[in-house]
């Protein structure tokens, strides 16, 4: 919580105002309502078996088949990246697969690692699919029209982009059979009640987006209400959602909005506002990939979190620069997948993972990462000068 006592030692010590302290947490409202919102959507779904039953349902799809089941993963990871973001990609569905995997005696990691590296490759199809998109726009967020109209073909190519690398790269493992699959299990009724409300839940974002809502609001309404609903139903699922929610990363989240604040005095934002209006003036295609290149490897230096709300504040008093600023979230949003600390879902994803036993050390993944990202990056990143063109 590195961020939280570095919030603390700059309020403590004078260096940011505590007016300005109360300012820079009240800027991260929309976030923390999203981040609630989805993070309750999540945690019903875990405890409902939502995921245990998409996961065991993709092993009987796969008919045997490990390069079936991995592909039938990843879709199932594109999914859930769209409509509950990257992080419920990475904590919730991670360890459904992971069981169902075990049971059907196929290598967990391939399939794992599709579910880490799928939750950032899919995480800017939408606003929705990554917090961080709501740090870099801020107020500025697309009309959801345009956000599609620059978006889609960079997305539709870094995800892929990542599945075909990924697969090759993990093409031993995924030879051979599956074991005889077992029945998937009965669908609870809360179960039921909890998909449905994330369908409502996803259908209710796209309006918002169209209608440019703010989306914290939107996602902490539906998520209540789903949540509501349930607990109406089963009131013991009350406590354990409660107590599943990671509410810590609220004030992890608040005390960034502190840091960057801190960064203003220290005068840091303008020398990244100085660069940005320099790769402003390069040709599109050099900017464009100037803007993300330096944003994925800033993000796997300090994490994507922090690196999208410096970007949201270095753009956001510059007129203009809307491909350096697709540029950025594309950067902010795929570039983690080359280390395990350069987005906050892959590090939950991590300690899901360690929670099954299955260790997957800093060193494998980037020797994974260093091979899928920059190729995805670099493609995704030029078919947005394509579209800014």
């Amino acid at each position: 919580m590195y961020a939280i006592a570095g919030a603390l030692l700059l309020a403590l010590l004078g260096l940011v105002p505590l007016r300005d302290v109360a300012t820079a947490v009240g800027r991260g409202t929309d976030v923390y309502l999203f981040l609630a919102g989805m993070m309750l959507l999540a945690e019903l779904a875990r405890r409902e078996g939502v995921f245990d039953w998409v996961a065991a349902h993709a092993v009987v799809a796969a008919r045997g088949s490990r390069r079936r089941l991995f592909a039938l993963i990843y879709s199932v990871g594109i999914a859930v990246t769209i409509v509950l973001s990257n992080d419920a990609t990475a904590v919730v569905l991670t360890p459904a697969v992971a069981a169902a995997v075990r049971k059907a005696d196929a290598p967990p990691l391939p399939h794992v690692l599709a579910c880490a590296f799928i939750a950032n490759a899919a995480s800017f199809v939408l606003p929705i699919s990554n917090p961080a998109n709501l740090v870099v726009f801020a107020d500025q967020m697309p009309p959801l029209l345009r956000w599609l109209a620059t978006f889609s073909l960079p997305s539709l190519v870094a995800i892929g982009m990542t599945f075909a690398l990924l697969a090759l790269v993990s093409r031993r493992d995924l030879r051979g059979g599956l074991a005889a699959p077992e029945a998937p299990p009965e669908l609870t009724a809360g179960g039921r009640m909890t998909l449905a409300g994330i369908a409502v839940t996803a259908a209710a974002l796209v309006v918002a987006s169209a209608a440019r809502w703010h989306l914290g609001l939107t996602t902490s309404i539906a998520g209540a209400l789903a949540f509501l609903i349930v607990v109406a139903r089963d009131r013991a699922a009350a406590a354990d959602v409660v107590r599943g929610v990671s509410w810590s990363v609220l004030l992890l989240v608040a005390g960034l909005f502190v840091l960057v604040a801190g960064l203003e005095v220290t005068g840091l934002l303008g020398f990244t506002r100085r660069g940005l209006a320099a790769l402003a003036a390069w040709p599109v295609p050099l900017g464009v990939l100037g803007a993300g290149g330096v944003a994925g490897l800033v993000s796997n230096a300090i994490n994507n979190l922090p690196a999208g709300l410096i970007a949201g504040a270095s753009t956001g008093g510059l007129p203009g620069h809307e491909a350096l600023r697709g540029a950025i979230a594309i950067g902010i949003d795929l570039g983690p997948n080359l280390s395990v600390t350069g987005s906050l879902a892959t590090v939950l994803w991590l300690i899901a993972l360690r929670r099954e036993a299955i260790e997957v050390s800093p060193w494998s993944f980037f020797r994974v990462g260093v091979l899928v990202m920059p190729p995805a990056l670099i493609l995704a990143l030029e078919s947005l000068s394509l579209t800014s063109r």
